[in-house]
């Protein structure tokens, strides 16, 4: 695929475009897609040309967007549901960002490795989210699964990989490993009203202090709590974190599940994005109003 196709195809699945399209009812970026991959749209609604651009995606450019959603498609809502298991994306994990957090009775951290990419710096990866993680696995492409076992096979890392046929092969299961958990690099994933829950659980009280002296004083705080303790209410803290509208949600197509899941729609949202996959000619700007 040349670079001009892998870029149009790289923003259509992006937040911002949905943005475009629930705000304006119409992106560029998303017309650009239909003239350059459909040949014959006319008197088809959005929700089909969607389709029809994301089976481009899944045969020719099976960028990170399909991989983040189809683990939230077979997971969060073929194994799990939504109502009793939170997904997380893009965490900052030290210095490394972990690209899919599933958390139910426990957390799995999950390092996507496309066809598109390398492996330069999956070990250092998996060393920082272990840091804030007891679990971790890794979905690849079957490309990169011999490698990555000659490497991993004997640590506690998952590994899976996305088939051809897009679905997920297990290769070897997580083992739990909270030798490396650190209390500080937890602390630095948390948000200032989660870590507050945290210290007020422990310790009744916040610290009384300025406002310079705050965060570090909350840290101190933090630092004090057991490893396991603080660990088992961090992981119940960004459980929290996953509110969605169960019943609207379950109307949005496959195709546009994981940028649903985490653009923060509201019912207005939702009711918008429905009105524009009715649609037909999406090439034409038509106005919601």
């Amino acid at each position: 695929m040349s670079i001009d196709n892998s870029i149009l195809l790289n923003r259509v699945f992006t937040r911002n475009t949905l943005r475009e399209i629930v705000e304006s009812n119409y992106s560029d970026v998303y017309a650009n897609a239909i003239r350059r991959y459909i040949t014959d749209p006319l008197g088809k609604d959005n929700r089909q040309l969607i389709s029809e651009i994301y089976t481009v995606l899944k045969k020719e450019y099976r960028n990170e967007y399909y991989y983040k959603n189809t683990i939230l498609n077979k997971l969060l809502l073929g194994v799990h549901k939504p109502t009793t298991t939170t997904a997380l994306t893009e965490v900052s994990v030290g210095k490394s960002k972990a690209d899919f957090v599933l958390i139910n009775g426990h957390a799995v951290v999950y390092e996507i490795k496309t066809e598109l990419d390398n492996l330069d710096r999956l070990e250092s990866q998996i060393t920082n989210y272990y840091k804030a993680f007891s679990r971790v696995s890794i979905l690849a492409s079957e490309n990169h699964i011999d490698s990555i076992q000659k490497r991993l096979g004997g640590s506690f890392v998952g590994i899976y990989a996305l088939t051809k046929k897009g679905t997920i092969k297990e290769t070897k299961q997580p083992q739990e490993c909270v030798d490396y958990l650190n209390k500080d690099t937890m602390f630095k994933v948390l948000r200032k009203n989660e870590y507050e829950s945290i210290i007020i659980k422990h310790f009744g009280v916040l610290p009384e202090t300025s406002q310079f002296e705050y965060y570090k004083a909350c840290r101190q705080l933090f630092l004090q709590i057991d490893t396991i303790m603080v660990y088992t209410d961090f992981i119940a803290t960004l459980k929290k974190r996953g509110q969605i509208d169960v019943e609207l949600y379950s109307q949005i197509p496959y195709e546009l599940k994981f940028l649903v899941y985490f653009s923060s729609f509201k019912t207005d949202d939702y009711r918008r994005l429905h009105t524009f996959l009715q649609q037909k000619e999406a090439s034409s700007c038509i106005s919601l109003i």
